[in-house]
C-alpha cells in the first residue's frame, strides 16, 4: 500500500493537469483552413495570375480574378477560413484593390505562425511581435512613399492602369484608367476634398458592342426606353424634367373592394369620370411647363395606364417610366430637383431643367440620354458596353477597383511602387531590425519579413519566371539601395518599377498588411471552438 502510495506523485498547490493537445489542435485546424483559402486565390494574384470561372447554384457564371468577388462566392463552412472571407470584405471597403494581396500575405504569415508554434513560441508573444511588426511596416511603406498632387492627372492614370493591369479586361486599361480619373474627380466637392462618395458615380451597363465603346456621360443614362404609347415624344430640346413618385392612373379604395355595374350609363359615368381624373392631372402637369417626366416604379397599381400616356403623347410630353426607387436619390441629385409625390405638390420650382433628353440606339436596344443639365450635381454617370454578359460584369468590377484606388490617392495622396517593391523593402528592413530586438520578438519579427516575400514570390511564379532566381536577385537589388526595383512581369526581369509607370496608392499597401496581420492574430488567440445547438 506504501508502494503505491510513494508511486502517485506528490499533488502540490502550483501543479495542475492541462490539456494542451486539444487546443494545439484546433489552432492547427483553424489556420490550416485559412491557409487553403488563402491558396485558392494565390494563383489570380497579379497582372498575369490566372482567372476563375465561377458556377453559382442558380446556373450563374462569372469569370473574374477580383479576390473580392471569389472569396464572396465561394462556400466557406470552416469558421476561422470565413474570417479570410471577411478579410477581402474589409480591404474592399477600406481601398477597394489588393483584396488577393491582403488574403495572400495572411495566409503566408499563418504558414510561419505554424513553425513558430511546433517551436513552441506562445501564441500570445507571437501575435504581440506581429502587430509591433505591422506597426514598423507601415512606417517603412510611408517612408517610401512619393506624394502627389491631384493636378497630377498623369499619375492618377498611372496608378488606375496599374490595377486595371491585373484584371480579364486589361486590353482596355488605356480606355477604362483615364475615364475612371475623370469621373472621380467630377465628383469630388471642393468644400470637403479628402471625401468621395463613390454612390454619386453610377455604372449603367448596356450589352452590345465592345468594352471599347464604354463612354464617361456628363448628365444622365437610363437604361430603358421612353413610352412609344400614343406616339409620346421622343426627344426633347430645353426640357423641364419632373420626377414623380404618384400615379397617374384611376384611384382605387384602400379596402379590397368590388364594384358592380348593372347599367351602360353607370358604365359611361365611371369611365368618363377616369377620363377627367386623367385630365386633371394632366393639365396641372402641363401647366408648370414641364414636359418630361420620369415616373417611379409602383408596387400599388400601374403607375400610367394607356389612357394616361394617351393624353401624356397629345400634351407633347416625354415619358420615362418604371424609375427605380434606389435611382431617385441619384436622379435628384444631378438634376438639381425635387422628387414630388402628390399632384397638389407638382411647381415648377420643384423642376430639374437641361438642353436635350432623346432616346439613343445602341444596336437593338434603346436608352434615353439627358445632356446640358442646368446646374447640375457633382455626380457623373458611366455607361459600361461589351459583347456578352460575363465582360460587362468583368468591366463593371474592375471599373470600380480603379475608381476606388482613385479614390484612396484622393483620401491619402502618396503614391508606392508595385511589382513586389514595397514587399522586398519591408523584408529587408523588417529582417534588420529583427536583429536588434531581444528574446523571442526577434524570432517573430524575422517570420513576419520572410511571410512578406510570398508577393514578389507568386508574382513570379504565376507570370511563368523561376521564382527563387528573381527572389533572390530583388534582394540583392534592394541590399545595393535600390528601393525602387520590382518585377516586370511583361519583360520578365527585374527593372526600376517607378519608372516603368506600375505605381500603386500607399494606402491600399498599409491596409494589406494592417488588416492581414490583424486577422492572423484573432485566428492565433482562437484556442477552442464551441458549437452551440
Amino acid at each position: 500500500m506504501a508502494a503505491v502510495s510513494a508511486a502517485q506523485p506528490r499533488a502540490s498547490k502550483t501543479e495542475s493537469y492541462v490539456d494542451n493537445k486539444r487546443k494545439e489542435d484546433i489552432r492547427q485546424s483553424n489556420i490550416n483552413a485559412a491557409r487553403s483559402v488563402a491558396d485558392a486565390v494565390r494563383t489570380s494574384l497579379g497582372p498575369k495570375g490566372m482567372d476563375k470561372m465561377i458556377s453559382t447554384a442558380n446556373g450563374e457564371v462569372i469569370i473574374t480574378n477580383d479576390g473580392a468577388t471569389i472569396l464572396n462566392k465561394m462556400e466557406v463552412l470552416q469558421p476561422a477560413a470565413k474570417m479570410l472571407v471577411e478579410l477581402s470584405k474589409s480591404q474592399d471597403a477600406a481601398a477597394g484593390d489588393g483584396t488577393t494581396t491582403v488574403v495572400v500575405i495572411a495566409g503566408a504569415i499563418l504558414k510561419q505562425c505554424l513553425s513558430l508554434l511546433s517551436h513552441g513560441i506562445h501564441p500570445t508573444v507571437i501575435s504581440d511581435s506581429l502587430h509591433k511588426a505591422s506597426t514598423k511596416a507601415v512606417d517603412v511603406l510611408t517612408a517610401m512613399a512619393v506624394p502627389l498632387e491631384l493636378s497630377d492627372r498623369e499619375s492618377l492614370i498611372k496608378s488606375a492602369s496599374t490595377s486595371l493591369n491585373s484584371k480579364v479586361v486589361s486590353q482596355y486599361s488605356t480606355l477604362l484608367a483615364p475615364l475612371a480619373v475623370d469621373s472621380v474627380l467630377s465628383v469630388v466637392d471642393p468644400e470637403k476634398p479628402d471625401m468621395v462618395d463613390l454612390r454619386d458615380i453610377k455604372i449603367v451597363k448596356k450589352l452590345g458592342g465592345t468594352v471599347d465603346d464604354t463612354q464617361l456621360v456628363k448628365g444622365l443614362v437610363f437604361d430603358k426606353k421612353a413610352s412609344h404609347a400614343a406616339g409620346g415624344p421622343t426627344r426633347m430640346e430645353n426640357a423641364k424634367i419632373a420626377v414623380i413618385q404618384f400615379q397617374i392612373s384611376p384611384p382605387k379604395t384602400d379596402i379590397e373592394q368590388s364594384i358592380v355595374v348593372s347599367d351602360y350609363t353607370q358604365m359611361d359615368r365611371i369611365l368618363k369620370e377616369e377620363r377627367n381624373y386623367i385630365l386633371g392631372m394632366i393639365k396641372k402637369i402641363k401647366a408648370t411647363g414641364c414636359n418630361v417626366l420620369l415616373i417611379q416604379k409602383s408596387i400599388l397599381r400601374d403607375a400610367v395606364t394607356d389612357l394616361s400616356l394617351h393624353y401624356l403623347a397629345k400634351a407633347k410630353i416625354m415619358v420615362i417610366k418604371d424609375v427605380e426607387r434606389d435611382d431617385i436619390e441619384f436622379i435628384t441629385k444631378t438634376l438639381n430637383c425635387l422628387p414630388i409625390a402628390n399632384i397638389e405638390h407638382f411647381r415648377a420650382e420643384k423642376l430639374g431643367h437641361a438642353d436635350l433628353v432623346e432616346e439613343v440606339s445602341l444596336g437593338d436596344a434603346k436608352i434615353v440620354k439627358v445632356t446640358g443639365i442646368k446646374d447640375m450635381g457633382r455626380t457623373t454617370t458611366v455607361l459600361v458596353r461589351g459583347s456578352n454578359q460575363l465582360v460587362i460584369d468583368e468591366a463593371e468590377r474592375s471599373l470600380h477597383d480603379a475608381l476606388c484606388v482613385v479614390r484612396c490617392l484622393v483620401s491619402k495622396r502618396f503614391l508606392i511602387a508595385g511589382g513586389g517593391a514595397p514587399e522586398i523593402e519591408l523584408s529587408r528592413q523588417l529582417g534588420a531590425w529583427s536583429k536588434v530586438l531581444h528574446g523571442m520578438e526577434g524570432y517573430c519579427v524575422r517570420s513576419f519579413a520572410e511571410a512578406l516575400e510570398v508577393i514578389p514570390y507568386t508574382l513570379a511564379e504565376n507570370a511563368g519566371l523561376n521564382p527563387i532566381a528573381i527572389v533572390t536577385e530583388l534582394r540583392n537589388r534592394h541590399a545595393q539601395g535600390e528601393i525602387n526595383a520590382g518585377i516586370n512581369v511583361r519583360k520578365g526581369q527585374i527593372t526600376n518599377i517607378l519608372e516603368e509607370n506600375v505605381v500603386q496608392p500607399l494606402l491600399v499597401s498599409t491596409s494589406a498588411i494592417s488588416l492581414a496581420t490583424e486577422c492572423v492574430r484573432m485566428i492565433l488567440k482562437i484556442d477552442d471552438i464551441v458549437n452551440v445547438r
